[in-house]
């Protein structure tokens, strides 16, 4: 269902935002992870998004685990299905700072494995290889593509 953008300051008396919102804080949520400064750390965030709608994204020097999915209880016209016993978060949720009018972008976004190794590639030292033993071939090696 289209819904018309209206800006916040035009809302008339008794109206809310969420009437005119395409339910954005319901199709997603995202938690802080720390800052990776490791390959390890690196490797763990290829992990996250090779596992279906996730990213990984950068505001305000914060790092966040972005996981997509609509919530169970979006109607089909964006509102709460069940709203008078949703949960504490969702209560806690203001439109006074939501994202209704953010233009969703951040200060890095990843949503590739590769994306997530080339920036590495580009912030951290060379990756250590492993030691080979004594007669091993010397083969090359291979980047990880996930």
């Amino acid at each position: 269902m289209r819904k018309t953008k209206v800006r916040r300051e035009d809302l008339k008396p008794g109206e809310i935002l969420c009437q005119y919102c395409t339910a954005r804080c319901c199709r997603y949520f995202a938690l802080p992870i720390e800052t990776p400064k490791t390959w390890e750390d690196f490797d763990h965030m290829r992990w996250y998004i090779m596992h279906g709608r996730t990213s990984v994204f950068v505001d305000d020097n914060v790092w966040y685990l972005l996981v997509y999915g609509d919530c169970r209880h979006l109607q089909p016209d964006n509102m709460c299905g069940i709203y008078h016993t949703r949960p504490q978060i969702c209560r806690d949720y203001s439109t006074d700072n939501c994202e209704y009018d953010n233009d969703g972008c951040y200060d890095k976004y990843f949503e590739s494995p590769e994306q997530v190794w080339e920036y590495a590639e580009a912030i951290l030292p060379p990756k250590p290889q492993p030691r080979r033993k004594r007669g091993e071939p010397n083969l090359p090696s291979l980047p990880i593509v996930g």
